[in-house]
């Protein structure tokens, strides 16, 4: 595979941070784009940042001068105007753009399993994946168009070690670690497939100036899907205690904490698995690396390390006692 010059816009998101320091690793010539920096996930020696706000065209002009890239790697364009945005700015001076969709956007719930690329695009239950839709629509005309080099690339559920995958996040784990029941969404045995960051950036990378991903889309998932039974149980399991597990319909969990019920409703109540046959032909090297029980472990001792970082919601804690006492009177 041939080095790229590649700009990233964002760098120092979950997954986003990954696929940088994976470019750089490869040999890519990386530059960042962003509005500063991020004590999280610092940016890795030998790679050039431009400081400017995608959100302010202007800024970005300014700081591009009159450059071109052989890709640019889009991570955070969430609406159709911010993808109009970046015709503007990169088109003719780019000879690929990879724009990062998202999973949630395949049909909910899925007619069949496993997903492929050909599964229909619609999600009537989250405006998050109605709008990364309508932007692979815009990308997907401009290409038919008049030839915009435009990869789509749909990743499904990402973490690091910062990113707790359970819909409480920390208030969950320390419910655990104070012997208070969790509460799962539905009855805990639907799969749902999972990928560390280091995982997906192998495959992300794979397919910069890759002449073949142009006009194309591509999911890039893990091959594991445990149950979310199974998730909550490795996260308490690194947690060194045993999880009290109460299983609640997800409409519920929605009706007492609405703002959950999109990600819920729209994708996690149902089980999905994903055929990665087509990312894996481009990119034969890319497998799921870290199960992600080892996973749990970073998680748990990235947030054990720092008391800081363990912020309980209150409110949210306080609904999950609410539902854990209906489901136990009527369960």
């Amino acid at each position: 595979m041939a080095a790229t010059r590649t700009l990233f816009i964002g760098g120092t998101g979950v997954i986003s941070s990954a696929c940088v320091a994976e470019a750089l690793e490869q040999g890519h010539e990386v530059t960042v784009v962003n509005r500063g920096t991020s004590s999280t996930r610092p940016l890795p020696d030998g790679v050039e940042v431009l400081h400017a706000d995608i959100r302010d065209p202007e800024s970005v002009h300014r700081v591009l001068g009159e450059r071109s890239f052989d890709v640019a790697a889009e991570f955070l364009a969430f609406t159709p105007e911010h993808v109009r945005t970046d015709f503007e700015l990169f088109e003719g001076r780019v000879g690929q753009y990879v724009f990062i969709s998202s999973a949630s956007a395949y049909q909910k719930p899925p007619s069949r399993v496993p997903v492929t690329e050909s599964t229909p695009l619609r999600n009537p239950f989250w405006q998050y994946s109605r709008d990364k839709i309508a932007c692979e629509d815009v990308l997907v005309e401009a290409y038919r168009d008049r030839g915009f080099p435009v990869t789509i690339v749909r990743p499904s559920h990402t973490y690091d070690r910062t990113l707790i995958p359970t819909s409480g996040h920390w208030t969950d784990l320390e419910r655990m670690r104070r012997g208070a029941p969790v509460v799962v969404h539905g009855d805990g045995t639907s799969r749902w497939t999972i990928i560390h960051n280091t995982d997906f950036a192998v495959a992300f990378t794979g397919l910069l100036g890759r002449p073949e991903a142009v006009g194309d889309s591509f999911h890039i998932t893990g091959d594991e899907a445990p149950t979310w039974d199974e998730i909550y149980c490795y996260l308490a399991e690194a947690l060194g205690v045993e999880a009290e597990l109460v299983h609640v319909a997800s409409e519920s969990i929605a009706a007492v904490v609405p703002e959950l019920g999109p990600g819920l409703i729209g994708d996690k109540a149902h089980s999905m698995h994903f055929d990665n046959s087509k990312v894996k032909a481009l990119v034969p090297g890319f497998s799921a690396r870290v199960p992600f029980a080892r996973g749990a472990g970073e998680i748990v001792e990235w947030y054990l390390a720092d008391a800081d970082r363990q912020r309980v919601d209150p409110d949210l804690d306080a609904a999950f006692d609410r539902l854990v006492e209906h489901a136990r009177a009527f369960g």
